[in-house]
């Protein structure tokens, strides 16, 4: 009887999905002009937001005003893991999103491969490997999810920070209740660590520490510094555990509704905001721990051998989600 009841209503939300994804299925058009939804998490000083911004001058301008875009921050049209969904459901609330590559892991597992911990020491490194063919082979499976990765923003290194006290070994990190996203390499490096990561949208973030809801949180340093996390948190560890590669990504159905011409606008605007977006968090990651020392927060910089040797088995336990994809990754850490 039970299971009688549940598959009607199964089917009843895939018909609802359905409808939905026809009703996303085109950019909205103003005034002749077809207008890109931008979906972002975090607030507008961020650096993605800023270039997302230059984005839209440039399409707007190298299409002669038929092609606008609207960026909505702060999660305005949903955090991370509900902007994702809509797109994958085709739901129209969002044609862009610019999120986390390991987030969109819930839909293709191997996207998480960019996210393994402490494999990438340095920015160089990190955005040539997002550039790279073995990055490209795991985006190309968003497709069938109505996801085309169109160029790679930067997030940063992510860094530990809470109200508890400093993060010097991983011990420290003993029993931290900590914010992550919903993304499951994120959780599987804090339970690593001995932390209990609980999963929560971006936007909930600031309150919920406020309210002493989670002991703690781990992001970017430009991300903790433009959305205020010093405020409600008064350690920060530099533990650089992820590193956290963006992906502006439109979608697929949106994407075949554009013109050739427009598909290349829109793909060679994308390209330069990503050159934009690397170079300011390049700069803010560099200067902006002085201002967070101003603001009061106590920084220190942990020996890292410790924190990736507790994480190790992360990759191994992961490997065979990315199959061969893993072991090149490996070579082409080698070879740099």
């Amino acid at each position: 009887m039970l299971k009688r009841k549940i598959i009607p209503v199964a089917l009843l939300i895939l018909m609802l999905f359905g409808l939905v994804g026809c009703q996303g299925s085109e950019p909205k058009v103003e005034n002749g002009a077809k207008i890109l939804k931008i979906g972002v998490s975090t607030g507008e000083t961020d650096p993605r937001n800023i270039a997302a911004k230059e984005f839209a001058d440039e399409i707007e301008e190298k299409s002669g005003g038929k092609l606008k875009a609207q960026v909505y921050p702060s999660g305005q049209l949903g955090g991370d893991a509900a902007l994702i969904d809509g797109m994958a459901i085709n739901s129209g609330k969002a044609d862009i999103i610019i999120s986390d590559a390991s987030n969109f892991a819930t839909y293709e597992p191997k996207m998480g491969i960019s996210a393994l911990p402490f494999i990438f020491s340095d920015f160089d490194t990190a955005w040539a490997f997002m550039d790279s063919e073995i990055e490209a082979e795991a985006e190309k499976l968003l497709l069938d999810k109505n996801m085309r990765v169109l160029a790679h923003y930067c997030n940063g290194f992510r860094c530990v920070t809470n109200s508890e006290r400093p993060v010097e070994s991983p011990s420290d990190m003993q029993g931290l209740v900590i914010r992550t996203p919903e993304n499951p390499i994120i959780m599987a490096t804090m339970t690593a660590l001995g932390a209990n990561p609980q999963p929560l949208s971006f936007s909930e973030l600031y309150p919920a520490l406020r309210q002493g809801t989670y002991d703690g949180q781990e992001n970017p340093i430009p991300v903790i510094y433009n959305n205020k996390l010093y405020e409600v948190q008064k350690y920060l560890s530099v533990t650089n555990h992820i590193y956290s590669g963006m992906c502006f990504t439109i979608s697929e159905s949106v994407w075949k509704k554009l013109t050739p011409e427009e598909q290349q606008i829109v793909q060679s605007a994308a390209g330069h905001s990503a050159e934009s977006d690397r170079k300011n968090n390049r700069e803010q990651t560099e200067t902006l721990l002085e201002e967070l020392k101003g603001k009061g927060m106590e920084i220190n910089e942990p020996k890292l051998d410790a924190f990736s040797e507790v994480t190790s088995g992360v990759l191994t336990s992961n490997a065979a989600t990315y199959g061969d994809l893993f072991d090149r990754m490996m070579e082409w850490l080698k070879s740099r």
